[in-house]
């Protein structure tokens, strides 16, 4: 779909949750029996102070909307409305795919510590989404879950594969999440949405699931040795630079907070790529100019492929083919550059206290 001027109708919400471009969220499976044979012991201690963490649900409270939450929410600018809208439909997508991900596997595996993670995980995800969407439908614009499950295309993983993005993808969200809500804490007149307020213990869950898949990928440390760590690597760059580009699309969201979008991609790489450390033994170059270039190339050739897309006819294929072929190259280009090696430390951290 080419996105309009407007985002008005309910069609044209589920649309874009529906569509399945480079750098937009997905449905996933993955293969139920070996995620069933998965053993937890070399990580007992971690793993029931993780579980007891996720019992104690320290967040049991907190998606609940108040009289204050309603009271803030105002007209926006078009422009940025649209921007915003387009935030939490692509936002409400992401949360609700975790969601459809860990409760599919929670009903077909009987590995009863696997299962016990993807309950609370289940539970966690259809919060985050449930309390997105109530924000979407004060627009009138609510997306229809139900519907989006049933719908939405599906793409098979490998587990290995789940745990190395969906690893990455909380850890980003907690940073992406946390950055933002000191951004408005330390400028409130920039705050135009009471959402960015529920930010900050909205980072426990997000943490804590990334440190859920930790653990996973440390009780099998053959995940992140020899051939494994081109995956690694391959779900690292994937994830910066779907974040990079989808950002970018977004100026005058960043700009209404008080933010660069290039200077807040990088520190959320930073923080990121340090936390990422206590799993991974690689971690990007993200500061290396000739990375910096690239991300910028990556985003230049979606902006002219949706160009070409809308010009339509042979002439605009011709061009969605060049940018293809310009985008696999720079991304080839990426991949290559060297990456740093971190030391793995003796245990995992556990979600900071707030």
């Amino acid at each position: 779909m080419e996105h309009s001027a407007t985002i008005d109708s309910p069609q044209q919400v589920m649309e874009l949750a529906k569509s399945n471009t480079l750098i937009s969220p997905r449905f996933y499976t993955t293969d139920y029996a070996a995620m069933d044979k998965l053993d937890v012991s070399p990580v007992r201690a971690e793993w029931d102070l993780m579980m007891a963490e996720y019992e104690g649900d320290n967040n049991i409270d907190h998606f609940q909307r108040n009289a204050e939450f309603t009271s803030e929410i105002h007209e926006l600018d078009p422009a940025l409305k649209k921007e915003f809208l387009d935030f939490l439909i692509t936002s409400v997508t992401s949360e609700f795919s975790g969601c459809v991900l860990y409760n599919e596997i929670r009903k077909n595996v009987e590995n009863p510590e696997i299962k016990k993670l993807m309950t609370y995980m289940t539970r966690d995800e259809s919060r985050h989404a449930g309390f997105i969407n109530a924000s979407l439908k004060d627009f009138g614009l609510g997306v229809d879950l139900n519907g989006l499950k049933r719908t939405k295309a599906y793409t098979y993983f490998k587990p290995k594969y789940i745990f190395y993005a969906t690893y990455l993808s909380e850890k980003i969200g907690y940073a992406r999440y946390i950055t933002i809500y000191r951004q408005l804490e330390r400028h409130p007149e920039k705050r135009f949405h009471p959402i960015f307020r529920w930010f900050e213990r909205w980072c426990n869950d997000e943490y804590r699931h990334g440190e859920s898949f930790a653990l996973i990928m440390r009780a099998n440390p053959h995940l992140l040795k020899g051939f494994n760590l081109l995956w690694v690597r391959f779900f690292l760059l994937a994830v910066y630079a779907t974040m990079f580009v989808r950002d970018h699309t977004r100026p005058m969201l960043h700009e209404a907070m008080g933010i660069d979008s290039t200077e807040y991609d990088y520190q959320v790489f930073d923080i990121c790529s340090e936390i990422s450390k206590q799993v991974f033994p690689i971690v990007l170059d993200t500061n290396n100019p000739k990375f910096r270039a690239g991300l910028s190339t990556l985003f230049d050739v979606s902006n002219k492929f949706s160009s070409a897309k809308q010009q339509g006819g042979l002439i605009g294929t011709c061009k969605m083919g060049i940018q293809a072929v310009r985008g696999l190259w720079t991304f080839g280009r990426l991949y290559m550059m060297p990456v740093i090696r971190s030391e793995l430390p003796s245990t995992v951290r556990m979600a900071p206290a707030w």
